[in-house]
């Protein structure tokens, strides 16, 4: 089956209080989607933004997003008032998302809603489904708040070490605190759960993002030390990075504690394969990132600075690959099979049986033979222009060498009464590929200011872009022909229902 589908993350869309939420302008976008003809929703991580605002450095590998909660279903509730809301500045620009404001505000206007909460079964009911993970987590970031937002590595020693003594101590200090933290998530799943069921009421279903690493200051590397290459002290022995290429002569380095894959597979990969089942749970489709470091992955002395002098070791390959496919029979997977690719890299996907990218603004760069040319892509393929990582389409059409540009222009058949962008959007649809994802700023025709990230570096910027308008009936209805043109009009039958 032929299908397609839009990229963009819940905090891009548009709305009231400074970030896309999981509320009405959700539930619009996913009508959108629909008279589209489109059948997936990309979105990249839900988990807590971390480290640069980024969501895939997060303290939690289960939790959502506070930030995504959406507080005019809440003032609908009456746990806020209208008032409470208005008198915060959100930010300046509806275009941008402000993460400081969000920091500084988002989560003293949900303690206003938890005191106002009255349905204590139902949270009761929240806890006792997810307690596995929620009670770690509740816990982690009220001691985050004791220590005064400290890392969990620089908390004293009986929460660092999470002496039973000191820990059951903290939880009877911080009871209400990890409460509240509770409510929180109960909020965020409350709220996913109907955005879910009303996107598969509509046909469509969800791609979600699980990240290869965790950051050092997370929840998981707390409590679970002994699956992470770290010394007797806590501290990291190695971290995660990627080699110097084209886009960084010294890598990038990305800090994560790196994994202890012989620890992991002494109990059969059960920290991966708890993961993997929660995002099943919460995804229709997992996209798994960085899926090459699972055949091998770039280890950067602890103490370096820069990723330039890492070498490769040996993931855990085909042996994780089986014990999840045996455990998790159901579940439906993307391997994200960018950057440095081996031979060993290609193997491990094509026997894994996941779909891998194909990225067309990878295609032109030289004459030479490119497996970004959408002629050499396989059927068991997610065709996409570019992903969060890239330029959008009207950035690279302009940036791009003449070369380049020329040799775009001549495969795809640009031509000005089309459009550049609508050309290549018709080249993407048109592939072979079994799913082709576009992203929104693309059809929107939306230039550099909508990047989302740049990777490796540290801007304001990523991260950060929001759609003020433009889901036009006239959007939906172009979008709509040239996926029914290229057989992309998924069946009805087939799609998942309300509540599946």
């Amino acid at each position: 089956m032929r299908e397609s589908g839009i990229l963009m993350h819940i905090t891009s869309l548009p709305g009231r209080y400074g970030v896309g939420t999981m509320g009405k302008q959700a539930h619009r976008f996913v009508d959108f989607l629909q008279a589209a003809g489109q059948r997936f929703w990309q979105i990249l991580p839900l988990n807590p933004t971390g480290y640069g605002d980024s969501p895939y450095q997060s303290c939690s590998a289960y939790a959502g997003n506070h930030y995504l909660i959406d507080l005019e279903l809440l003032v609908e509730e009456g746990l806020l008032q209208e008032e409470e809301l208005q008198g915060i500045f959100w930010g300046e620009r509806e275009d941008k998302v402000d993460f400081g404001l969000l920091y500084q505000n988002r989560l003293k206007v949900l303690r206003l809603a938890y005191d106002r909460f009255r349905d204590q079964a139902a949270l009761d009911a929240f806890c006792g489904k997810n307690w596995t993970w929620l009670a770690d987590f509740a816990l982690f970031m009220a001691l985050k708040d004791h220590f005064q937002g400290l890392p969990w590595y620089a908390w004293e020693d009986g929460a660092k070490f999470r002496q039973p003594e000191t820990i059951a101590k903290l939880q009877t200090e911080l009871a209400d605190l990890i409460r509240f933290y509770c409510f929180v998530q109960y909020l965020f799943d409350k709220q996913w759960n109907a955005l879910r069921a009303y996107a598969h009421s509509k046909n469509v279903r969800l791609i979600g993002d699980v990240p290869i690493y965790v950051p050092y200051d997370s929840v998981e590397v707390w409590c679970e030390p002994r699956c992470f290459q770290l010394d007797e002290a806590l501290a990291p022995t190695a971290v995660a990075g990627c080699p110097p290429d084209a886009f960084s002569e010294d890598g990038q380095l990305w800090g994560n504690p790196l994994y202890r894959w012989d620890a992991m597979q002494e109990d059969g990969y059960s920290w991966w394969l708890r993961r993997l089942a929660a995002a099943g749970t919460r995804y229709d489709v997992v996209r798994l990132d960085h899926f090459r470091g699972f055949e091998a992955y770039w280890s950067v002395p602890a103490q370096d600075e820069t990723a330039r002098n890492g070498h490769w070791v040996k993931g855990p390959g085909m042996d994780l690959i089986r014990a999840v496919k045996e455990n998790l029979p159901g579940l439906n997977m993307i391997a994200e099979d960018l950057g440095f690719l081996t031979q060993e890299v290609l193997d491990l996907r094509d026997n894994s049986g996941f779909p891998g990218m194909k990225v067309l603004e990878f295609a032109f760069d030289s004459r030479d033979p490119s497996d970004y040319l959408p002629h050499n892509y396989p059927v068991n393929s997610v065709c996409y222009i570019g992903t969060h990582d890239n330029m959008t389409l009207c950035q690279w059409l302009e940036t791009a060498s003449a070369e380049t540009r020329a040799y775009a222009t001549e495969y795809m058949g640009l031509n000005e009464q089309e459009g550049p962008v609508w050309g290549v959007v018709r080249t993407a649809m048109s592939s072979v590929s079994k799913l082709c994802i576009l992203q929104m700023q693309d059809l929107l025709e939306l230039g550099g200011e909508a990047r989302m990230n740049f990777p490796g570096t540290m801007t304001g910027a990523n991260w950060t872009w929001r759609a003020k308008a433009g889901f036009t009936d006239g959007l939906a209805s172009r979008l709509y022909q040239i996926t029914k043109r290229y057989g992309r009009l998924a069946d009805y039958e087939n799609s998942p229902k309300n509540g599946e």
